[in-house]
């Protein structure tokens, strides 16, 4: 089954450039290591079960090969960095990828098998995965997970893994901006084999969300309503995720941080649950939409 949500990706023009914004931002952010054989490399930043990872093209004939072979997640990739980046894929965890495929498959859902992958940290660890992703058929920005690395080594790889300036220990919910709610629902309902959520009105996104619930975190699929992040989303780069809200331990000292390491203060709002959020915005956050949550 899916458990959770595994990581947003964020996919940026130049690596470190994107880990020095990060920092800004108050994430303990480090470079990752390289995806052998896809031309790209990544940094981390790790919660306590999920993570951050900035992506970047390092080999562009390598991205090209790579990404012109069936089912490969980096078909695209170097056109949606030139647009302006930002989030590209939100991964979903699986406990048993094969399974899941098979499940996925009897709802009629388009979905290629589950391939084992891999990428080697900066030390020459090898981490191991299988990895799904959804077929022509189905064209979502979602892809599928199983780690084949223990957690607890995956972590070894980043100093002071989940130890964020900005206090940030999970990811909440992250969204996918839509023009209709309603029919994208269902279809994220039919490939997740999850009942379709109510719509209900997201109020610092200006949306409204149906909110599906994965493990400890929702997956929302928001259309606009007014003038507002998602709206703003949509019309500058249509369909897709758009942004990613984290559960901090207090929005004050993240704000020191980043007023401290020269960041403007961020947009303030309230959400439908009376708490109040912070939010970074595309150009301070290497194109996607960060925001924070939590006490003051």
């Amino acid at each position: 089954m899916f458990t959770r949500i595994d990581h947003v990706m964020i996919c940026v023009p130049d690596l470190q450039q994107a880990i020095d914004q990060y920092r800004k931002l108050g994430f303990n952010i480090y470079p990752g290591g390289v995806h052998t054989g896809r031309g790209t490399h990544n940094a981390i930043a790790f919660n306590q079960d999920d993570y951050i990872e900035l992506l970047a093209i390092r080999d562009q004939a390598g991205q090209k090969a790579a990404a012109g072979r069936p089912g490969s997640w980096g078909a695209g990739l170097a056109k949606f960095i030139a647009a302006g980046g930002g989030i590209r894929y939100i991964v979903l965890q699986s406990d048993d990828l094969v399974a899941d495929v098979s499940a996925m498959r009897s709802r009629g859902v388009d979905v290629g098998d589950a391939i084992e992958g891999s990428r080697l940290s900066p030390a020459g660890q090898e981490l191991r995965w299988k990895l799904a992703v959804l077929g022509p058929g189905n064209p979502l920005p979602i892809f599928f997970i199983q780690h084949l690395t223990p957690m607890a080594e995956r972590r070894e790889q980043v100093p002071g893994a989940g130890e964020h300036p900005n206090g940030v220990y999970a990811l909440e919910r992250a969204y996918m901006v839509t023009e209709d709610a309603e029919a994208a629902a269902a279809t994220y309902a039919k490939v997740l084999g999850m009942p379709q959520p109510p719509l209900q009105r997201g109020t610092v996104i200006m949306s409204n969300m149906a909110v599906f619930q994965l493990g400890p975190m929702g997956l929302g699929i928001v259309q606009p309503y007014a003038p507002g992040p998602a709206a703003d989303a949509l019309q500058r780069r249509g369909p897709g995720p758009f942004q990613a809200l984290y559960r901090t331990t207090g929005m004050g000292a993240a704000a020191r941080w980043m007023q401290e390491h020269g960041m403007p203060p961020l947009a303030r709002g309230v959400r439908n649950t009376g708490e109040h959020a912070m939010l970074a915005t595309p150009a301070e956050a290497c194109g996607a939409y960060i925001g924070f949550v939590g006490p003051e």
